[in-house]
């Protein structure tokens, strides 16, 4: 689960994050990812301080923040003020990394552990959970940044921190790809949603069916659909407009979807297919294929 070889030069030296989201969600574990890549980083910080805390912040230290719901100042307009403040300053631009979670597997992590919530100590977990996720709502809406840990596990996540805040020593637009299944609902935290169910379905190949759309016989059976190369051209057209844009307006992350029926080969042909051409192009780019994690995760 450790970072292997990041050092302060892998990072920009004037990034600060503020780091927060539902209590079981994973705020902790990402705080500790981005300490083991060289952030200075404070966790469960009281919310009067962080001012204070950036006008000293003199240094070309990265920074971390970790903000809990449960601190005794904690107030979610004054958040957002906070928010708000340092967004206007470009050259100390304070992020908001939300670590999100769905309300009923933050339920399963706090029965496993058999905790209560630190929200409804007297009530139950579930209760408490819903407290929180309201007195959140705002603020998730506010992220620069949302990562879903719903089907992750703490090494998944330290993974994707990794990926977003190690690539480069300069502020830039991390590229994220998905593929997903529209039987499962849509993905969390995403910019832009395509739907590539119009394709031509290799499931209905039998050769193919047990294969996805890492496999060079699935991406050549979908992209030999007279439709693709088309819709293909006209994405990748509309996302290299977009980015460079979403840059000058101070956007830190960009997240695109593409769903089809099960999640295994079209929307997982596209999500390669533009991912490899985005960072063909220079732009930092991560891939997540939900469903076939799933799947190698019950196969575990």
């Amino acid at each position: 689960m450790g970072v292997h070889g990041k050092t302060l030069q892998t990072v920009s030296a004037i990034r600060r994050v503020l780091v927060t989201g539902p209590s079981g969600a994973g705020r902790t574990t990402a705080i500790r990812a981005l300490e083991d890549l060289g952030y200075e980083a404070i966790d469960n910080l009281p919310l009067s301080l962080v001012p204070r805390l950036m006008e000293g912040a003199e240094n070309q230290r990265p920074m971390a923040l970790g903000i809990d719901a449960r601190n005794r100042d904690f107030s979610t307009n004054a958040l957002i003020e906070t928010i708000d403040s340092w967004g206007a300053d470009r050259t100390q631009p304070l992020e908001v990394l939300y670590i999100d979670c769905s309300a009923e597997v933050l339920l399963n992590r706090f029965s496993e552990t058999r905790r209560r919530h630190p929200m409804a100590p007297a009530e139950t977990p579930r209760d408490g959970i819903r407290k929180e996720i309201d007195l959140l709502a705002p603020i998730q809406a506010r992220a620069d940044m949302l990562i879903d840990t719903t089907d992750m596990s703490p090494h998944d996540l330290r993974s994707q921190v990794e990926r977003w805040f190690a690539a480069s020593q300069t502020r830039s637009l991390a590229v994220s790809i998905h593929s997903f299944s529209y039987k499962r609902g849509l993905p969390r935290g995403i910019d832009m949603v395509l739907d590539t169910r119009f394709l031509s379905n290799p499931y209905w190949e039998g050769k193919l069916r047990e294969m996805n759309g890492t496999d060079a016989a699935v991406q050549d059976y979908v992209a030999s659909d007279e439709r693709f190369a088309g819709f293909f051209d006209r994405v990748l057209d509309l996302t290299r407009t977009l980015l460079p844009a979403y840059v000058d307006e101070g956007k830190s992350y960009f997240a695109i979807a593409f769903g089809c029926t099960g999640g295994q080969h079209r929307s997982v042909t596209v999500t390669e297919l533009l991912a490899k051409a985005l960072a063909e192009d220079g732009w930092q780019v991560s891939i997540r294929h939900r469903e076939l994690e799933r799947r190698s995760a019950a196969q575990a």
